[in-house]
C-alpha cells in the first residue's frame, strides 16, 4: 500500500481535455457560483476563483502558443521564398526569427503544461455536485429515512454475531491474526458454507430475476482503472498496490465501471446492466478504531456488485430500480432494514446521489449499513471518457453510470447470523437460502 502517482495518461505534459475530464470548465465558466454553493454543501470553501486563474492562464498561454506557432509556420515559409530570390538578408533574418519563435514556443508550452497541470489538480480532487433533491447536512445525522421494511426480531439477550460464531467454533479471528493480522477471519463448515449460499443466492437473483448481466472481471486494475472511478487520487491511502504498480479492487465497481472506459456506447444498446461476485479489499486507513471487533469492516471480503451504464435521462429511474433491487435481496432474507437518503455531507466523493440500505442487528440494537447505492451522473465517465451515441446523430454524450452492492456479503452473513439465532446459539437457515444448502436447515447441531 502507498499513496499514487498520476495516472500513467496524467503523466508529462498535461492536455486541457484531460484537464476538463473531471468537471465541465464551460459550465463552470457560466455559473461559477453555483459550482461554489454545490461544493460548499459538501463542507469545502469557494473553489471557483482559483479553477477560473488557472483557466485563464491556460487559454491565454494557448492563446499566445498558437500564433507563436503560426508565425512560425508563416516564417518558415517565406524563407524558402526569400533564398529562391536570393534575397539572403531577407533570409537570415527570417531564419534569426523563427529561432526566437522556437524557444518561445518551448518556453510557452511549459508554461501552458503548468497551467493544465494545476487546472487538473485543482478538478481532480473535487467531488461530484449534489443532485437538487439531496439534503443537505454536515454529517450522517442529515441524512434522511426514505422508507423501512420489516419489525426487528423480538431476542431476549441476543449474542453479536462474534460469540454466535465462537460458540459454533465456525469463525476464528486468532487464526487469521496469526497469519494475516487484524480485520481478517477463517470461517469453518457451516458459515462457511452459508457465506458461499448467500453470495449465490444474490448472484441468481440479481441476474434471473433484475435483468443484470453476470461478470467476471479482473481483481488488479491499473491507475487510470481506479482513477476513473475516483479513487485515486484522493483515495490511495484506502487500496493496497502490488509491487508492479497495480491495484487490487476495493470494489468490483472499478472493474465492471471501467468497461466501457474510453468507448462509444450505442444509445440502444442501454441500459448496460452489470453485476459480479468478487472478493473486495480496504486498507481501511480512514477506519482506525472503527468496528475492530468482528466481521462488519475488513480488508478482505466478498460483495455482490451491481453496475449500471445508462444515458442521462435514463439514470434516475435506473438508480431507484437499482435500489430496488438490493432491497429485494434483504426481503427475501426476511432481514428488517430500513433505506436512507444520504446528505451532502456524507455522500461519497463520486456521487450526485446516494441511498444507504442498513440492516438491523439485534447485538447493537441499531440498523448497520449493508448496502450502499449511488447515481454518479457524468462523473466518472468524464473521467474515464466514457460516452453513448443515439442512432443517426453525430454527436455523443457522457454516459451516466451507478453502481451499488446488492450485498455486501459478509456483512448480510453477519444480519442472518444475529437476526436468525435462538437462544442455544444455533443459527437458522433463512427460507430463501435453503436450496444452496442442501438439506440443512439451522448452523450448529443437527438438521
Amino acid at each position: 500500500m502507498c499513496l499514487a502517482p498520476l495516472p500513467t495518461r496524467l503523466k508529462g505534459r498535461a492536455s486541457p481535455k484531460a484537464a476538463q475530464a473531471m468537471h465541465d470548465i464551460r459550465a463552470i465558466r457560466d455559473d461559477p457560483d453555483a459550482y461554489d454553493r454545490a461544493w460548499a454543501s459538501r463542507g469545502l470553501s469557494p473553489q471557483t476563483p482559483a479553477i477560473l486563474e488557472w483557466d485563464r492562464q491556460l487559454r491565454v498561454l494557448q492563446t499566445e502558443l498558437q500564433s507563436a506557432q503560426s508565425r512560425r509556420n508563416e516564417a518558415s515559409k517565406l524563407i524558402g521564398q526569400a533564398k529562391a530570390k536570393r534575397d539572403e538578408a531577407a533570409a537570415s533574418g527570417l531564419m534569426a526569427e523563427v529561432a526566437q519563435l522556437k524557444e518561445k514556443i518551448e518556453d510557452v508550452g511549459v508554461r501552458a503544461d503548468v497551467a493544465a497541470a494545476g487546472l487538473q489538480t485543482q478538478l481532480e480532487q473535487l467531488p461530484n455536485l449534489p443532485a437538487a433533491d439531496v439534503p443537505t447536512g454536515a454529517d450522517e445525522h442529515g441524512n434522511v429515512e426514505a422508507r423501512r421494511w420489516g419489525e426487528p426480531f423480538s431476542l431476549p439477550s441476543p449474542k453479536d454475531h462474534v460469540d454466535l460464531g465462537a460458540g459454533l467454533g465456525m469463525m476464528d479471528f486468532e487464526a487469521a491474526a496469526r497469519m494475516s493480522g487484524a480485520r481478517f477471519v477463517v470461517l469453518r463448515q457451516g458459515l462457511a458454507r452459508m457465506e458461499r449460499a448467500i453470495a449465490q443466492f444474490m448472484l441468481d437473483m440479481q441476474t434471473q430475476e433484475h435483468g443484470y448481466i453476470e461478470v467476471s472481471p479482473p481483481l488488479l486494475v491499473r491507475d487510470e482503472a481506479v482513477f476513473g472511478t475516483a479513487q485515486l487520487p484522493k483515495f490511495a491511502d484506502d487500496l493496497f498496490r502490488t509491487t508492479d504498480g497495480r491495484w487490487l479492487i476495493p470494489t468490483a465497481e472499478v472493474s465492471l465501471t471501467n468497461l466501457v472506459r474510453e468507448q462509444i456506447t450505442p444509445e440502444e444498446e442501454l441500459p448496460l446492466r452489470l453485476t459480479a461476485l468478487t472478493p473486495c479489499f480496504r486498507s481501511e486507513a480512514g477506519a482506525s478504531g472503527k468496528d475492530t471487533r468482528g466481521m462488519i469492516r475488513q480488508h478482505q471480503f466478498y460483495k455482490v456488485e451491481l453496475v449500471a451504464i445508462t444515458t442521462p435521462d435514463q439514470s434516475e429511474v435506473e438508480h431507484e430500480r437499482m435500489v430496488a433491487s438490493a432491497e429485494a435481496v434483504l426481503k427475501r432474507l426476511e432481514l428488517p432494514f430500513r433505506t436512507m437518503l444520504l446528505c451532502t455531507g456524507d455522500m461519497g466523493f463520486a456521487s450526485r446521489k446516494t441511498f444507504d440500505l442498513e440492516v438491523w442487528l439485534p447485538s447493537q440494537q441499531t440498523y448497520r449499513e449493508i448496502s450502499s447505492i449511488s447515481n454518479c451522473g457524468d462523473f466518472q465517465a468524464r473521467r474515464m471518457d466514457a460516452r453513448c451515441k443515439a442512432a443517426g446523430e453525430k454527436g455523443t454524450r457522457f454516459v451516466h453510470t451507478l453502481n451499488g452492492s446488492g450485498l455486501a456479503v459478509g456483512r448480510t452473513l453477519v444480519a442472518v447470523m444475529e437476526n436468525y439465532q435462538d437462544e442455544g446459539g444455533r443459527i437458522a437457515v433463512p427460507q430463501a437460502l435453503h436450496p444452496y444448502m442442501r438439506g440443512v436447515t439451522h448452523i450448529g447441531g443437527e438438521g
